[in-house]
């Protein structure tokens, strides 16, 4: 079966990434592998995920550089799932990470904006329906 493995994220420093990613968001580091000319290949993943992982990018040019924090031109672009939002979203908070709103009820379930450390922004999400209320 086919799936998708990993997406990029543009970050401005690897190791302020996986701290925040790891300590703040609950992340496992799957893999931090050096590679040539200073470039690492970084790895992190919610607890458990058995497909889809962040490959976390550091910003090699001014152009990548620019991109760091608003690469979704400021829509939400990653949707975390979980089966515990209260305890993922106290969790969260008390580790730092920043919230843009309250937790609110919506058709598919509960959910809230919050920021990385760069300013992208993500929806924590518990939804309603086992199979994640995913529409194609």
């Amino acid at each position: 079966m086919t799936h998708l493995g990993l997406v990029t994220l543009v970050v401005r420093d690897y190791d302020e990434a996986i701290a925040f990613y790891r300590d703040a968001v609950g992340f496992d580091l799957l893999e931090d592998t050096r590679l040539d000319d200073g470039k690492r290949w970084v790895v992190v993943a919610p607890p458990g995920a058995k497909e889809t992982a962040l490959l976390l990018a550091e910003a090699a040019t001014g152009e990548q550089a620019a991109r760091v924090g608003d690469q979704t031109g400021g829509r939400v672009g990653w949707f975390l799932n979980t089966e515990a939002f209260e305890r993922d979203y106290e969790r969260m908070r008390a580790a730092g990470v920043v919230f843009d709103e309250e937790p609110r009820r919506e058709p598919y379930g509960t959910v809230a904006v919050f920021r990385d450390l760069y300013g992208n922004r993500w929806d924590l999400i518990q939804h309603d329906r086992a199979d994640g209320g995913a529409t194609r």
